[in-house]
């Protein structure tokens, strides 16, 4: 990918990996110029976020302290690995569920 259009989408790219609003921005700050870096990572965050929501509320029936720490690292854990590809320039998937991510938010 162009260094140039990295550059442009660098900013919507690491926004987008603060969950649940973090999606929102980037997909708004990507309305005019479709950057495909930043896209890349939107559909990344926005995985992300909706699979915190899906597993917070899969776990919320347990009302285990040790359940909810592990799924808070999992996801924090994640999310950094995606600040830091996107601040770097990369396009790298996030491990296990990035590339499931690019496919069902092909629209984005």
């Amino acid at each position: 990918m162009d260094k140039e259009i990295i550059k442009q989408g660098k900013t919507a790219a690491i926004i987008s990996y603060i969950l649940f609003v973090g999606p929102l921005i980037a997909l708004s700050m990507n309305a005019e110029s479709r950057n495909p870096f930043a896209s890349f990572h939107i559909r990344q965050g926005l995985g992300l976020t909706v699979t915190f929501i899906v597993i917070g509320v899969s776990i919320s029936y347990f009302n285990n302290i040790m359940i909810a720490s592990s799924m808070w690292i999992f996801i924090s854990v994640l999310a950094m690995y995606g600040i830091f590809t996107a601040a770097k320039g990369e396009t790298t998937a996030i491990p296990i569920l990035g590339n499931i991510f690019q496919k069902l938010f092909k629209i984005v």
